[in-house]
């Protein structure tokens, strides 16, 4: 996936220089409550050496580091990553709690769809959540997703989301 800002962050690439604020979040119970098991270090690592593989230029897809523009700092995480099934591709974001509440979350989603339907033809993104998730159901209502069903993820329901092309382009 390609570099992309927003008015307050940097979405990038993960690098290797990356590994202990990958580790950091990936064993953040409050960050990956929702999202997966903590991880070890050591799983941290290979799971960031996976990502590489994601990376293709020109190819908006793949996980990606969120940095604050300003100062540098690493801020969470942001991909738009293929799904089996019905739902194609769906765009992820998850921020390091001490960004919670800032608006950061919606920023990403707003930015991450137009980066995707600009470099895409596809007419829809998808975005799956916990139901228990409200904080990012909030997100994803605020930026123009619509509820639309389930997802069932290895044996779990999550809530699925979906924004089409033209809803999004007449906003």
């Amino acid at each position: 996936m390609d570099p992309f800002e927003t008015e307050r962050l940097l979405v990038r690439q993960f690098a290797q220089t990356d590994a202990s604020d990958f580790f950091n979040f990936n064993s953040n119970a409050a960050v990956v409550q929702f999202i997966r098991p903590i991880k070890s270090r050591e799983a941290s690592d290979a799971f960031l050496k996976e990502n590489f593989n994601l990376y293709v230029p020109g190819f908006p897809y793949g996980r990606m580091c969120v940095v604050n523009k300003s100062t540098g700092v690493f801020v969470g995480s942001f991909s738009i990553l293929y799904l089996n099934g019905e739902a194609n591709y769906h765009i992820g974001y998850a921020l390091m709690p001490e960004y919670w509440g800032l608006g950061m979350a919606t920023e990403l989603v707003l930015h991450g769809a137009k980066v995707f339907f600009s470099r895409t033809v596809h007419q829809e993104l998808f975005a799956i959540t916990d139901p228990e998730n409200h904080a990012s159901m909030a997100v994803l209502k605020k930026t123009g997703f619509n509820l639309t069903g389930e997802y069932l993820l290895d044996g779990k329901s999550l809530c699925l989301f979906t924004l089409t092309r033209t809803a999004f382009e007449a906003k």
